[in-house]
């Protein structure tokens, strides 16, 4: 599996169309400055929660906020995996798959895409994702009800966040 790091601050999965007119965090970022003044990156930091959304040019990004967990995504299941604990991927995996059929949800938002979208690290400018540290995600055009839970048992912890295309 691939998976996205974060430095630090909120992943985002950002049109692919749009792309280029992410920003990511402004030069010279100034930790004593409100959030809102740290340009895109500081508008992806400000989601407060498991998911949001974000203008990017003419479409919207989704925020995979909370913490900055490691994640991948599932194209079968259309889940983002976020890995909070587990001793290895093979047993997280094991446990996202059993745990979506019967989580409650916590947060949930309805997300228009137009086609594709890349996943990375928010503080990153969009036209030059981190080398090796962003995934491209194939995505049917159209409106998806997207939703979030943290879940945990024994041995694995993690945060879900489901894509399932809206009526």
């Amino acid at each position: 599996m691939d998976w996205v790091e974060s430095g630090g601050g909120p992943l985002l999965a950002a049109p692919a169309s749009q792309l280029a007119r992410w920003e990511g965090a402004t030069d010279g970022e100034d930790d004593e400055a409100p959030v809102e003044a740290w340009g895109d990156y500081g508008r992806a930091c400000a989601v407060e929660g498991y998911i949001g959304l974000v203008g990017i040019g003419g479409g919207q990004g989704l925020v995979l906020g909370d913490e900055p967990a490691t994640t991948t995504y599932l194209p079968d299941e259309r889940l983002f995996l976020r890995w909070a604990a587990a001793d290895s991927e093979a047993e997280l995996l094991q446990a996202a798959r059993s745990a979506v059929r019967g989580v409650e949800w916590e947060e949930e938002l309805s997300w228009d895409v137009d086609g594709a979208v890349v996943l990375f690290d928010s503080a990153w400018p969009g036209a030059t994702p981190e080398p090796g540290n962003h995934l491209n995600i194939d995505l049917a055009p159209g409106r998806y009800r997207v939703r979030a839970a943290y879940t945990r048992d024994d041995r694995t912890w993690m945060i879900l966040v489901h894509l399932q295309p809206a009526p």
